[in-house]
């Protein structure tokens, strides 16, 4: 099942099992099954001093599925499938930490995780080439080997169709958690536990309002925040950063590949790389914590969703922005499959396809051109009659024989085969007709939006909500500064977040000199 240099890594990992496990494999007898029974026999084969292998050929429940536990427990870590693709990190972790190998996560949180009073039976369904997956198959996974009362278990959609039928479930990972719809898509381990502990708001809102004011309060976690946070604890003052969810937008991208001096990383990849950054200087991180109000008063509070009060000498808002989405069937369902936002990142992995972008303005045509150099062909669909973009950008996108430019066109519906887009549906406003278009890829280009709604009616915003900023990062309220694509900042790219949050620790620092 495992080749000769999977085997050796896997091989080097398994040698960090402290406890015995027992690994039981349910069989059916078909050829998945085999498969699942010829994975379980590498692995015992790897360490069998301290890995146990049953087969159970008369299973009462799911088959193909592998349990696994410590030696003479039951187990409560459980695999539907073959946890290969992305879900293979998943099961090597399993067995580690069934193993009595410790997780990285903070011991705070392992603390929460043991303190859990009550029954929980995760249900995680998922698709071996979804790469938000396994963030939440590993945080429940990690729940059942902490706490007895807990177990999970992933689910292969594609090998148990009837329920993925059954249960009407439309896009990957879905959770269920004790046989009901617990969430759906990316979820952190912190995110479930806030949800399950139903106590933990309370504690959280108390342990964070008795927090000693900060030198630099940084509210968000994406590039922006995170460069202000680096910036502002290098020069040895009180930093802090409260994050909703660390990372931001750029969790949700796969591909980047012009982020200078890294020929090619992965969201997730760089998201890891800047959360253990900051985490190298003394920040105070605090993450799913939501801002919901500022105030200026002696210190500048922040206000959290759980009523938490922060408070800062100075603060620096890296809230971000998120896409305007289109709010069409299927939209969700293929983001990242192939509905995409961002054509600098995302538009060299289509070429040679047929893609299509929705949105008719600046944006939308200069999409267009850019992607016309890479693709096969480029449909625009243009809500109105007009294109609201420069006469010069339409005139080079009319130009080029690979462009065609459709107007009054209402997407409906992203359609795709289960792992990809392959098409889309389109309604003609002034004939009603419906129309499909094939494409592989669907770049949405209806503009962003600012992450600010709270800060409404306190510091200066532009009618499309962005905060006003100057050169140093400072916004309308003196000792609050601002930076990344919350910004009135005029391109939204990880690398000029970056900067312009570096800026803003700059110019937060020289505020704190000065007053």
């Amino acid at each position: 099942m495992l080749d000769a240099n999977m085997k050796q890594q896997l091989g080097t990992y398994l040698q960090n099992i402290v406890n015995p496990i027992e690994i039981t494999v349910s069989s059916n007898g078909n050829d998945k099954s085999a498969e699942l029974v010829a994975l379980a026999q590498d692995i015992e084969s790897l360490n069998s001093a301290k890995i146990g292998l049953t087969i159970d050929e008369n299973p009462s429940g799911r088959a193909p599925q592998m349990a696994i536990g410590p030696k003479d427990e039951a187990p409560r870590v459980r695999f539907a499938g073959i946890p290969m693709g992305h879900e293979f990190t998943s099961l090597v972790l399993a067995l580690l930490q069934a193993g009595g190998h410790p997780s990285k996560a903070a011991q705070e949180t392992l603390e929460q995780i043991k303190g859990l009073d009550a029954e929980l039976n995760f249900e995680v369904y998922i698709s071996l080439s979804c790469h938000n997956c396994p963030d939440v198959v590993q945080a429940v996974n990690l729940m059942a080997v902490l706490n007895p009362k807990i177990t999970a278990t992933m689910i292969d959609g594609a090998l148990f169709q009837s329920e993925v039928d059954e249960r009407n479930i439309m896009a990957v990972p879905a959770v269920f958690l004790n046989g009901e719809h617990f969430g759906q898509g990316r979820m952190t381990l912190d995110e479930i536990l806030n949800k399950v502990d139903t106590g933990a708001a309370d504690k959280q809102a108390a342990s964070l309002s008795e927090k000693e004011a900060y030198d630099v309060l940084v509210v968000g976690g994406g590039p922006a925040g995170a460069a202000a946070a680096i910036y502002s604890a290098r020069k040895g003052i009180r930093t802090g950063v409260v994050a909703e969810r660390f990372g931001g937008q750029v969790a949700d991208t796969m591909a980047i590949e012009n982020f200078i001096s890294v020929k090619a990383t992965d969201g997730p990849k760089l998201v890891a790389g800047l959360e253990q950054h900051v985490l190298d200087y003394d920040v105070d991180l605090m993450k799913t914590q939501k801002a919901v109000r500022l105030e200026k008063k002696d210190l500048v509070e922040v206000e959290l969703e759980n009523g938490a009060v922060l408070k800062s000498k100075s603060v620096i808002l890296a809230t971000g922005a998120r896409w305007r989405e289109m709010n069409v069937p299927g939209e969700q369902e293929y983001r990242g499959k192939g509905v995409a936002y961002c054509p600098h990142c995302d538009g060299p992995l289509f070429k040679g396809k047929k893609t299509a972008v929705i949105g008719g303005g600046n944006s939308g045509i200069e999409a267009a051109i850019d992607l016309a150099g890479i693709v096969e062909h480029v449909t625009v669909l243009e809500f109105g009659d007009t294109l609201r973009a420069d006469d010069v950008l339409v005139k080079k996108a009319e130009s080029l024989a690979n462009v065609t430019i459709i107007k009054n066109a209402m997407t409906t519906e992203v359609l795709g085969d289960g792992e990809r887009v392959i098409g889309l549906k389109y309604t003609d406003r002034k004939t009603d007709e419906s129309h499909l278009v094939d494409v592989a890829g669907i770049f949405v280009q209806i503009g962003l939006v600012p992450n600010s709604e709270f800060l409404k009616d306190t510091l200066e915003l532009t009618n499309r909500g962005e905060i006003v900023v100057n050169g140093h990062g400072e916004t309308s309220m003196p000792g609050v500064f601002a930076a990344g694509d919350v910004t009135t900042a005029p391109y939204k790219q990880i690398i000029i977040s970056m900067g312009s949050g570096a800026t803003a620790a700059l110019g937060a620092f020289d505020y704190l000199i000065r007053h």
